[in-house]
């Protein structure tokens, strides 16, 4: 009995003790490409906070021309500023970008496109987690609105820019908690029955069927897309979860740093010879199984026509 006590008291100080290695253990992916970027431009969505951040960070540090596209403007340019200093490159740009909102979006694309001339990198990296049931200003179920349909629409209308400046990469982030998603198209705004943490599965599955589908009708066209799971992260992605966030204190000495979470976007955005696997999902930089539901090539179709068609896109 005095030994299971012994145990149970000294359990936090020997976790604490492990965690270094454990983490190390939990994030063994790191991109070591050593390519530089110089002239290339680059977009990530979500950049003024956690893996966005990061990503945004690397990349500058590599020299390319980088836009933080992102909904809180002020906090954005509080971290291009940041960056500047830390990287010494003064190309890092904020522009404004609500992805719950479609004209926000058209608006950010057409300033986009009539200021650069380039676009090489497109990392769609915003997300929003764990709502309370919610629309966005078109109608959108906020998870299925923002983590799909907002990067799904903001894709479409950089496209030619991208094709335009091949060869180019689209990155998507995804999750692991795509394994419980389902495409339920007679219920995609949830108005029928509705769970938070569900809502996010499906809309990461979404991300997925997505990139596969781009990847299909790219082929050849010189831009390559892929998906990633960053891993579990310290981020503000559970902050409308006050249960998540319990959790995520409660295993922090286990959780990645955004600058872990970062490194399977990096590695998809910059390794170069990665073109044959376009259209894969990546962890921990390495090609990772994806579910039954994500290997399904109708759905894909399917949900890429729905898509067109709530945004108003017309279908090819």
């Amino acid at each position: 009995m005095i030994g299971v006590l012994l145990v149970l008291l000294l359990l936090p100080f020997l976790l604490y003790i492990a965690a270094p290695q454990i983490r190390k253990m939990l994030s063994s992916g790191v991109c070591t490409s050593t390519i530089q970027l110089p002239g290339k431009v680059a977009v990530v969505t979500g950049a003024n906070t956690g893996i966005g951040k990061e990503t945004a960070k690397e990349l500058a540090q590599r020299g390319a021309r980088v836009y933080l596209a992102c909904r809180d403007v002020q906090k954005g340019e509080l971290v291009a500023r940041e960056i500047q200093i830390m990287t010494g490159n003064q190309q890092v740009l904020v522009r404004k970008l609500d992805l719950a909102d479609t004209k926000s979006i058209q608006a950010f694309a057409k300033g986009f496109l009539a200021e650069e001339k380039h676009l090489h990198i497109l990392i769609n990296n915003a997300g929003v987690m764990m709502c309370p049931y919610s629309k966005t200003a078109d109608g959108f179920e906020m998870h299925m609105g923002v983590n799909h349909l907002g990067h799904f629409l903001l894709t479409h209308l950089l496209l030619e820019k991208l094709k335009e400046s091949a060869p180019s990469r689209v990155v998507n982030v995804s999750s692991l908690a795509h394994h419980l998603g389902r495409i339920h198209f007679h219920n995609l705004q949830g108005e029928k029955f509705y769970h938070a943490g569900l809502a996010y599965c499906h809309s990461k599955l979404a991300n997925i069927l997505f990139t596969q589908e781009l990847a299909r009708r790219l082929k050849g066209s010189g831009i390559t897309t892929y998906s990633v799971h960053p891993g579990t992260v310290d981020s503000e992605l559970v902050r409308h979860s006050s249960l998540m966030r319990r959790i995520w204190w409660l295993f922090s000495f286990f959780i990645k740093t955004p600058q872990q979470g970062a490194q399977t976007s990096l590695y998809c955005a910059l390794t170069e010879g990665l073109e044959v696997l376009s259209g894969n999902h990546f962890s921990d930089c390495h090609v990772a199984r994806v579910s039954a539901q994500a290997r399904n090539e109708t759905v894909a179709r399917r949900l890429w026509d729905v898509s067109c068609d709530l945004l108003g896109i017309p279908v090819d």
